[in-house]
């Protein structure tokens, strides 16, 4: 009997070992996401964890679009978006610089004078009480800094692809960081030209290099304009390359995005992608309307660029400013509810309210209030594009005459609502005589109301 149970001793320490890993392991696994892969609709790879669909921002074909992140994965991001800025406020106060303002046209086309240009226009910026500004450097599918990706910016020498003997942007970040300023640096990733502007594209114009072929549209005409087609993945890698340069190069606070996607709704511009797109769908599968797929590749693309961004930088953040008009958004195939709802696509979102408190359609409060109920995810912070330009104009049916206070009314309900800040566009109103006096109104505000 003995010798039974010194056989028997092992035996049973070695099934109580089994059996406490196989618990172990049980109760592991019952603690993580139910994760899945899948292919949805639009042949796209997913990710599904607990119930969530999460877009594979990386995908097959296009090398290093950002990796896969998920809307899951708050805990890992180091940016908390309750800021959008490094200075002394946590409200954002920026001023758009568009790239009509860095034009050097009729100018001393020289670093010195760029130099004193953008002393003038980041000063300002500060007598305003801006703590951001948001740069266009992208304007036409080209660059205002040196880039291995699109030729220099038509706006500097007046000939795309020509280099000036300095680095513009280069200048304008040290400028505004010793000034006390943020630099968000502002891309239009789709518009490559407008029926006149640029007058020519540049040899090396990446766009010569993605000629459209029976299988791939890389671009496309609407309206006597050309732009960078977001449904080719070779073309979505351009543009989150272009992205991760201006990161890897210059020591930014943020990128962001304007209300330019896809030009118009409906249409046969990009028929013959959809139509390439439609073939790829399994025959079990069912097929995304145009509108559909085309808010499917911006979404793609944006989750992207979010992740490209928090990849190449710690403090960084993404926005995209959209129309203020949900319906327009809806058509060019920019899914603001989504981007409001869900993390892993922007940062901030600035729609650009640019009516007044009188509009007769979209009177200011309740279009903000409307944009405050939308945007509900809250590592995603709202802040609202005021439109400077009007002041003391008779747009909107004349009732920016009314008052010469709007903008800081607007910006007083911003904070009541209890938005991150404001953008004014833009720069080039700051020392205009009809908005003499709401810059007046803007800065008595910020003194009187210190930070918010």
């Amino acid at each position: 009997m003995k010798q039974f149970f010194k056989r028997l001793v092992p035996v049973m320490i070695c099934f109580l070992i089994l059996a406490a890993v196989v618990t172990a392991v049980s109760l592991w696994g019952s603690s993580q996401p139910e994760t899945s892969l899948s292919e949805d609709a639009s042949g796209q790879d997913t990710v599904e964890q607990n119930g969530e669909v999460c877009v594979d921002v990386e995908g097959k074909e296009e090398g290093k679009e950002g990796g896969k992140k998920t809307v899951n994965q708050t805990e890992q991001n180091k940016n908390s978006a309750v800021s959008l800025t490094t200075g002394k406020s946590e409200e954002m106060r920026g001023i758009w610089i568009p790239y009509m303002a860095l034009t050097l046209k009729g100018e001393e086309q020289t670093e010195n004078g760029f130099r004193n240009k953008m002393e003038g226009i980041l000063s300002d910026c500060v007598m305003a009480g801006a703590n951001t500004v948001i740069v266009q450097v992208r304007p036409f599918g080209d660059a205002i800094y040196p880039s291995a990706y699109f030729p220099w910016s038509h706006i500097l020498t007046g000939t795309q692809g020509q280099a000036p003997d300095f680095d513009p942007f280069g200048i304008v970040v040290s400028m505004a960081h010793q000034m006390g300023l943020s630099v968000h640096a502002w891309i239009n990733p789709f518009r490559i030209a407008t029926a006149e502007t640029p007058s020519t594209l540049a040899d090396h114009n990446p766009c010569y290099r993605l000629r459209n072929t029976e299988e791939d549209q890389y671009t496309f005409t609407c309206q006597d304009a050309l732009y960078y087609n977001p449904a080719h993945p070779m073309v979505r890698k351009l543009i989150l390359d272009g992205v991760r340069e201006i990161l890897t190069n210059y020591e930014i606070e943020g990128i962001q995005m304007d209300d330019y996607f896809y030009p118009e709704e409906g249409g046969n511009y990009d028929q013959q992608s959809y139509q390439s797109y439609l073939r790829s769908v399994p025959e079990n599968g069912i097929a995304l309307k145009p509108d559909q797929w085309r808010k499917t590749n911006i979404n793609i693309l944006v989750s992207g660029i979010w992740s490209v961004v928090h990849e190449c930088s710690d403090t960084a953040i993404f926005g995209i400013s959209p129309q203020c008009n949900f319906d327009n958004n809806e058509k060019i195939g920019a899914d603001v509810v989504t981007w409001g709802t869900e993390y892993g696509y922007v940062d901030y979102l600035c729609p650009q309210l640019y009516v007044s408190r009188e509009h007769p359609v979209f009177p200011f409060r309740e279009l903000a209030q409307k944009w405050k109920d939308t945007v509900t995810c809250d590592r995603v912070s709202l802040c609202f594009g005021l439109g400077l330009y009007k002041a003391g104009t008779d747009a909107d049916n004349g009732t920016w005459l009314s008052h010469r206070d709007e903008i800081s009314q607007e910006i007083l309900i911003s904070r009541e609502l209890g938005t991150q800040g404001y953008i004014l566009y833009s720069c080039e109103s700051l020392r205009s005589e009809e908005a003499a006096d709401e810059v007046r109104h803007i800065v008595e505000l910020l003194s009187d109301h210190g930070n918010g």
